[in-house]
């Protein structure tokens, strides 16, 4: 899968549990399209929010999907819950192949950079060279990387678990220390960067 869709979904103070039993339960209509890929709950940054990323095998079947969610109005069953609602379009780095579901966390971060108008090439590169170096057994995994296809443009996703807080420091530390992250002329691409630390759904691919 190479075509990807993150609906994000802020939700009233204390309703979050009842939010993702819905959510669950809608997931299994056989009318639902989309591959769900993770469900997450924030837990550091902007608080009660549900990320819900789902993976589609080309664009007709995301739009498919995109219009049944849409129309129907039914916004898996947590209409009464929702204060505000984002669905955004992200295409896989061509050079990155995604986890596979298991648990490789439990704690996801969910990290989204503004480029600046030209930056999303040199980004590109920048990862092709370094994630390979940046991934390596003594630092960590990442998820995936993204870029997106419709809203503020270019920005792009990037996912990366953690097994604790302690784990990120330590590694995020002792990378850049080590001169292997961040990819080398990144820094000149950023205009906004924003993190928000996540955990798992019961019912999440990833965990």
């Amino acid at each position: 899968m190479r075509f990807f869709e993150l609906i994000t979904f802020t939700v009233r103070v204390r309703t979050v549990a009842q939010a993702l039993a819905q959510i669950e339960a809608a997931l299994d209509d056989p009318k639902v399209g989309g591959t769900l890929v993770g469900c997450w709950a924030s837990e550091i940054g902007p608080l009660n929010q549900i990320a819900v990323l789902r993976g589609y095998g080309d664009e007709h079947l995301r739009q498919a999907e995109r219009e049944r969610f849409l129309l129907g109005g039914g916004a898996f069953g947590i209409n009464e819950f929702i204060t505000d609602l984002r669905i955004e379009n992200y295409t896989l780095f061509p050079f990155l192949e995604p986890l596979n579901a298991g648990p490789h966390g439990p704690f996801y971060e969910l990290r989204v950079y503004d480029l600046v108008s030209s930056g999303l090439q040199p980004t590109l590169d920048g990862w092709s060279n370094a994630i390979e170096a940046r991934t390596a057994e003594q630092y960590s995994p990442v998820y995936a990387a993204f870029y997106a296809t419709d809203g503020a443009l270019p920005r792009y996703l990037h996912i990366w678990p953690w097994a604790s807080l302690e784990q990120r420091l330590q590694v995020r530390t002792q990378a850049v220390a080590d001169g292997v992250w961040p990819p080398e002329n990144s820094g000149p691409q950023l205009r906004d960067m924003c993190s928000t630390i996540y955990l798992p759904a019961p019912f999440s691919p990833l965990q």
